[in-house]
């Protein structure tokens, strides 16, 4: 039986999605996730801002011994979303432990940016 590897909380200080961008792909962020459990990891991912009240307790099921890429533009709840343009940070509540990598695609110029980096596990 597989055991769940990494940690129940993450955090992503830095959001930003693009208003613009050029050529054929789309400026986009996504919250990658691990599960390496034998069970559904059951994720509740807050959504903060700098001048307005967060988004809170939006619900993500990553299934056992898979990935899911989680773009941010498509996170919502109850009709709120993340604004274009706006800087944000994340923070990922799983039920098991799970390992969470942050990418962002920048397609603002002609010469396309690709970023990853861990998230910050919280013990």
């Amino acid at each position: 039986m597989p055991s769940a590897t990494g940690e129940k909380l993450w955090i992503i200080p830095d959001g930003y999605i693009p208003e613009l961008s050029s050529g054929a792909l789309t400026s986009h962020e996504s919250i990658c996730v691990l599960n390496t459990a034998s069970e559904d990891a059951q994720l509740s991912i807050t959504i903060f801002f700098e001048d307005r009240e967060p988004i809170e307790d939006i619900w993500e099921v990553v299934p056992a011994r898979r990935t899911k890429h989680i773009r941010t533009s498509s996170l919502a709840k109850e009709g709120k979303s993340i604004p274009i343009a706006v800087p944000y940070a994340i923070e990922v509540k799983s039920d098991i432990p799970v390992i969470v990598q942050y990418s962002r695609l920048d397609a603002t110029q002609a010469e396309n940016a690709l970023m990853s980096v861990i998230a910050y596990p919280v013990k």
